[in-house]
């Protein structure tokens, strides 16, 4: 079992939703696993930046002056983070830190775990963003001789030396291709272990579009053909 736990929070104006993850993922029980909490915020122009900053006696708070995107984000926290392994924590409340323990219990010599939301009933969001997924899901497996459900799973772990390794270049939600892709291509397993998940609306604040999809389909080719 590992000692610790690096914990990358990507936050871009959830005012209303920052202070409750992390209050989640304080009281998260990980036995005799330790927190190691990472939080980038992406030019939050809501007051989120100043609620995370009330936590900086026990996370790591970080800044973009700007925003750049969830890709970009991640990109920042990797030279802070100290665990052996990394998980992708999003700061809206669609995901619950409750899940950790499963993902974790499905370690096994150095692979990677997604969290799927695909594996068992749970929420499903928008119709055109559910088979959007799926659809993405199915072009990943098809180009790179894959068995997997959710490639765009917001709960994705990694050894953390791997995902340093991965040399990221995306900025935006497409880094969910880009690591995957790149993943595959060096032949380590990924485990995808069933999850709860909470779909948010638009009024809610979810922020992912149409073009979105469009940009991943692009990765997905592009890292397919990038040695």
């Amino acid at each position: 079992m590992i000692k610790k736990l690096s914990v990358i929070i990507p936050l871009y104006n959830e005012r209303e939703n920052i202070k409750k993850i992390l209050e989640a993922v304080e009281k998260a029980e990980l036995g005799e696993i330790k927190k190691d909490i990472v939080v980038v915020d992406d030019g939050s122009t809501d007051g989120s930046y100043g609620i995370a900053k009330e936590f900086s006696q026990k996370y790591k708070i970080l800044r973009h002056e700007q925003n750049r995107g969830k890709g970009a984000a991640i990109k920042t926290a990797l030279p802070y983070l100290s665990g052996e392994y990394t998980i992708i924590q999003d700061s809206d409340l669609e995901y619950s830190p409750s899940d950790w323990p499963k993902l974790l219990a499905a370690i096994n010599n150095g692979n990677v775990v997604y969290g799927s939301r695909n594996l068992k009933s749970t929420g499903r969001g928008y119709f055109f963003y559910f088979w959007g997924g799926r659809s993405l899901s199915w072009l990943v497996n098809i180009l790179y001789g894959a068995r997997l459900t959710d490639v765009n799973t917001g709960y994705k772990l990694f050894p953390t030396d791997l995902l340093k390794s991965l040399n990221l270049k995306s900025d935006g939600f497409e880094f969910c291709e880009e690591a995957t892709a790149k993943v595959l291509k060096r032949n380590v397993p990924i485990k995808e272990i069933p999850i709860s998940y909470r779909p948010r609306t638009f009024e809610e604040g979810k922020k992912i579009r149409f073009y979105d999809g469009l940009i991943a389909v692009y990765a997905i080719f592009k890292y397919y053909f990038t040695r």
